[in-house]
C-alpha cells in the first residue's frame, strides 16, 4: 500500500475536523461524558480495528480517548489509516 501524499493528507484534514498530523501519524481526540462512555467508545473501535486488522494506538484519560493512526509496516500514512479514522467518527456521530 502506498504512502499518502501531501494533497491526500491535506485533503483528509480539511474534511475530517479534529484530526492533527505528527509525522507518519493522525491522531485525534474524543470526549466523552463519563469513564463508561469512553470505555464503550474504544470497545466499538476495537471491533472496527480488528475487522480492518488495522490496530491504531489508544490513549485513555477518564473521559478523553485519543486515537492514533500510522501504517506501521507501511513505514507511514496510508489509505488504511484515513479510512480506519473515518469509520472511527461515524461511530460518534451513530453512537
Amino acid at each position: 500500500m502506498a504512502l499518502l501524499d501531501e494533497s491526500d493528507r491535506r485533503e483528509f484534514l480539511a474534511s475530517h475536523s479534529g484530526w492533527e498530523l505528527s509525522g507518519e501519524t493522525i491522531s485525534k481526540t474524543y470526549r466523552f461524558g463519563d469513564f463508561a462512555r469512553s470505555i464503550g467508545f474504544v470497545a466499538s473501535v476495537g471491533v472496527l480495528a480488528e475487522k480492518a486488522f488495522h490496530h491504531p494506538d489508544i490513549d485513555i484519560r477518564y473521559n478523553r480517548v485519543t486515537i492514533s493512526l500510522t501504517t506501521h509496516d507501511q513505514g507511514g500514512l496510508t489509505q488504511k489509516d484515513t479510512t480506519l479514522a473515518a469509520r472511527i467518527d461515524r461511530l460518534v456521530v451513530s453512537g
